[in-house]
């Protein structure tokens, strides 16, 4: 079974009553891909895309139709790289979010990921607000396998850092993955935490590979397209986490993030195992909700 299986198809109802891609074909197509949340700008700019792929190739029957549509949702998605950036040991990544979106267990099954394929890891508990949120952390270290720097609640978070750099180059690690405060009262409140943390790496590890990844829940739609916005604005991100993307029928949100943000998703997550964080592959995706 492919890795997006779980996705729901966006456009079963559509070609199951496909005859020809006429105007209400093209119509029809354009609302399910709003309904699906890709935003009203990128549907329109789709099924334009799709119209006239459909009319230079003359494609005629339900298979054509679809695979163009594949590939023309696949092409919004590539707006940058989607690999991580492991090209320095250690590498650092910040993740930032709000809370519960799935940030601290994407952390978590990230961390299994890398390991499988051969990296040491550390995570780094620099979410010091949150009541219990290293308590989690720590979890999901030990279900991974890896080490984790923690404080005591309400520690100051670039002091966690500090001390997770300084263990992660002592001890030969290749990844240090920080988890971050989840709520702070404004865009300038986060902006000063995380260029805080920025000075940090850019101190202790100069040149150092970096990522700075937003985490999202597909489940909040456009709502998540808001967020991204404001933490784009904020933090200058390198990609996306999106989250929960099983328990969705707006599956779309990942192509409207792409195409509005310019910023690439990078992972994706279908379920709850440890194992449901993989790379985002956007072929794989437009296949599954096609």
């Amino acid at each position: 079974m492919g890795f997006f299986d779980k996705l729901k198809k966006i456009t079963t109802n559509l070609f199951s009553t496909f005859t020809e891609a006429d105007e209400a074909f093209f119509e029809e197509l354009e609302e399910t891909l709003i309904l699906a949340d890709l935003g009203m700008e990128t549907a329109i700019e789709t099924v334009e895309k799709l119209r006239e792929k459909v009319r230079k190739e003359k494609l005629r029957d339900q298979e054509e139709v679809k695979a163009a549509l594949r590939e023309v949702l696949a092409a919004e998605l590539d707006v940058g790289t989607t690999e991580l950036n492991v090209s320095t040991s250690p590498c650092v990544f910040l993740f930032i979010g709000v809370n519960g979106v799935g940030k601290t267990t994407s952390i978590g099954k990230l961390a299994r990921l890398l390991m499988m394929g051969g990296k040491r890891v550390m995570l780094c508990a620099a979410d010091t607000f949150r009541a219990a949120a290293a308590d989690q952390l720590q979890i999901w270290a030990e279900r991974a396998g890896c080490e984790i720097v923690r404080q005591h609640e309400g520690a100051d978070p670039g002091a966690v850092l500090f001390d997770a750099l300084q263990a992660a180059k002592a001890r030969g690690v290749d990844v240090v993955l920080c988890d971050t405060a989840g709520r702070l009262h404004n865009k300038a409140n986060l902006m000063a935490e995380l260029a805080k943390l920025s000075k940090i790496i850019d101190r202790e590890c100069p040149g150092a590979a970096r990522e700075t990844l937003l985490v999202l829940d597909a489940t909040t739609g456009q709502n998540g397209l808001t967020q991204a916005r404001t933490f784009k604005e904020a933090a200058g991100l390198t990609g996306i986490v999106l989250t929960k993307l099983d328990g969705t029928a707006k599956g779309g949100i990942a192509i409207a993030i792409a195409k509005e943000l310019g910023v690439p998703v990078k992972l994706a997550g279908v379920g709850e195992g440890i194992d449901d964080l993989r790379p985002f592959d956007s072929e794989e995706y437009a296949q599954a909700i096609i």
